[in-house]
Formats: structure tokens, C-alpha cells, sequence
């Protein structure tokens, strides 16, 4: 796909993957905009991620309860950044919230909710969300069940995304919730997880052989395209690990790195300045050196020529 058209929150919208399996998805999927979803069962809900934005995440909420008239029993965060999990605030007190161990602390020393970095415009206003952590945990997979419905909490094992990434699987429906393992026609996101692990997960997540996938952002996957969004994240990890592999042996720093790449395939993604986070990521991984998640924004902006385009 080319560059995604920017729409705002009124265009989301609550689809059934199957009866009783709801994705929520809020076009056009770029920064800050994510999917999540729900499942349905005689003893309530199941919320997979929640939204960035109060705004946003009562529309979910909402559309959750007109059309299901269920409570929210459980929540899900499928990892810990903002967009799938600074709503959690607005879900009932009386749900229980869960998540994978390393996205519990991630999501505690999260450093952009409380002050927003100026690396996006317009800025992000939130409004009344507050940092509401997970109180129930896993290592590497839970089961939860919601009346006569399964739904299976899995973690990889190593880090992919970013260190505590999590799926909701339903092996009866096959329908897989990916969190942001997937993205749908926009650049991957990997600078707080690694390149290497992002790679093992793509075979991990065919291994569910699913029906049907809700990916972190973007529209949703049919069996039959799912092949095609994996080999496309696969063709463009490759990508970010042999340019970062050239630029460390020519002594460039990630932003360098990044304007002498020629993009090729992927440069009409949504959200192409990403190369500029994944080359720091990249450059920290085949260097063992540390990453500068400031500096790395700030690299992005750069490389953008302005601040990252939000709907927020």
C-alpha cells in the first residue's frame, strides 16, 4: 500500500471476526493509532488492549458495550507501549488486567505518558488516563476461559517486539490477536525489542496457522494473506540488519546509516522514518552497545524533516 490517508478517531470501528470475536480497528494505524479487539463469552468480556487516548479508548469501550451488552471481565495488554495500553485506566475497576512480566515493569518506568517528548505534532493529548499496570502475570501463557470459550495468553520466549510481547489465541475459532508481532501494510516497529527476535517470531505466529489474525495495526488478515504480510516482515528485518551490518563497517551512526539506505520495496510504508528506530535498534544489537531511546526519536525527527504525524 502507499502512504496511508490520516483519519481521525471517528473512523473506527467494531468488526466480528467470527460470532462472538470482535477486533476494534482504528484506521489509519500509524502512530499511536492501534488495534485491539474483545472476546465474548457467557461470563463476560475479554479485552485485548485497550487505546492511546481517553478519547479513544471510551469510543471502544463503548461501541464493547452497545453491542455486546456484556461486562468487561478480563483485559489483556499484548505488550506495554501507550497505544494498547494507556487506556487501561478506563476499564472497570473490577477487571482484572493481565499481562506478560517484562510488560508489566516496561509499562511501570514507561517514560512518555507522564511527559511527552515533542517528537510528534499535534501532540498527543491523552486526557484523564492514568498508568494502571496489570495486576495478574505470566511468564509464557495463561488460559483463560469465559464461559464455554477458550482463549490462550502466549508469550514467544525471548524478546521480538519488545521483551514482554503477548497473543491471544483462540484454537477452537483460530483467530489470532498478534499485538504489534504484526503490522498490516506499515512499517514494523522493533526499537524497543530486537531485530533477531522479530525474525524467530514470524515462524512462530505461522505455526498458530490462524483463520484469521487482528494485527497490531492495520486491517485485518485472512489466512490466505497472512504468508504475504509474514514474508514481507521478514524481507524488511533482513533488510534493516544488512544495512545496519554495512554502516557499522563504514563507521556511520544510525541516522547516516539511515539516509544512505534507499528504501526500495518499503519506502512507500506508512511511517518509513522507522528505518531511523530500527537502526538504532539494530546498531545496539550487533554492537552490544546501549540505545538512546531519546536520541533515537530525535534521529527520526530528523530524518523526517519535522516532528511524526499523529491523529491524536
Amino acid at each position: 500500500m502507499g502512504q496511508a490517508e490520516r483519519t481521525g478517531p471517528d473512523a473506527a470501528s467494531l468488526t466480528g471476526v467470527v460470532d462472538g470475536v470482535y477486533a476494534w480497528v482504528q484506521p489509519d494505524g500509524t502512530w499511536w493509532v492501534n488495534n485491539a479487539g474483545a472476546v465474548a463469552g457467557e461470563d463476560g468480556l475479554l479485552v485485548v488492549d485497550t487505546c492511546a487516548t481517553e478519547s479513544r479508548t471510551r469510543r471502544f469501550l463503548g461501541a464493547l458495550a452497545r453491542t455486546t451488552g456484556l461486562p468487561v471481565r478480563w483485559a489483556v495488554n499484548t505488550h506495554q507501549h501507550g497505544d494498547h495500553a494507556y487506556g487501561n485506566s478506563l476499564l472497570p475497576d473490577s477487571a482484572v488486567l493481565i499481562g506478560q512480566t517484562a510488560m508489566r515493569e516496561g509499562l511501570a518506568h514507561d517514560p512518555i505518558l507522564d511527559s511527552c517528548p515533542p517528537f510528534w505534532s499535534p501532540p498527543p493529548e491523552w486526557g484523564a488516563v492514568t498508568r494502571r499496570l496489570p495486576s495478574v502475570v505470566l511468564e509464557r501463557e495463561l488460559t483463560v476461559h469465559t464461559g464455554g470459550r477458550r482463549v490462550e495468553l502466549r508469550h514467544p520466549g525471548y524478546t521480538a517486539h519488545t521483551p514482554g510481547d503477548v497473543v491471544a489465541w483462540l484454537p477452537e475459532e483460530r483467530v489470532l490477536f498478534t499485538g504489534d508481532l504484526l503490522f498490516h501494510g506499515l512499517t514494523p516497529l522493533v526499537f524497543m525489542g530486537s531485530l533477531e527476535g522479530a525474525l524467530r517470531s514470524l515462524d512462530w505466529l505461522s505455526a498458530f496457522a490462524p483463520e484469521h489474525v487482528v494485527p497490531g495495526h492495520g486491517p485485518l488478515l485472512g489466512a490466505a494473506a497472512l504468508d504475504a504480510v509474514l514474508g514481507a516482515h521478514e524481507r524488511y528485518y533482513r533488510f534493516v540488519l544488512e544495512g545496519a551490518r554495512a554502516g557499522i563497517a563504514e563507521g556511520m551512526g544510525p541516522l547516516e546509516n539511515a539516509r544512505a539506505l534507499d528504501l526500495g520495496e518499503f519506502a512507500d510504508w506508512a511511517d518509513a522514518e522507522r528505518i531511523v528506530l530500527n537502526l538504532h535498534r539494530a546498531h545496539a544489537e550487533l554492537t552490544g552497545a546501549g540505545m538512546d531511546l531519546m536520541a533515537a526519536l530525535g534521529d527520526a525527527v530528523a530524518w523526517n524533516g519535522g516532528p511524526l504525524p499523529t491523529t491524536l
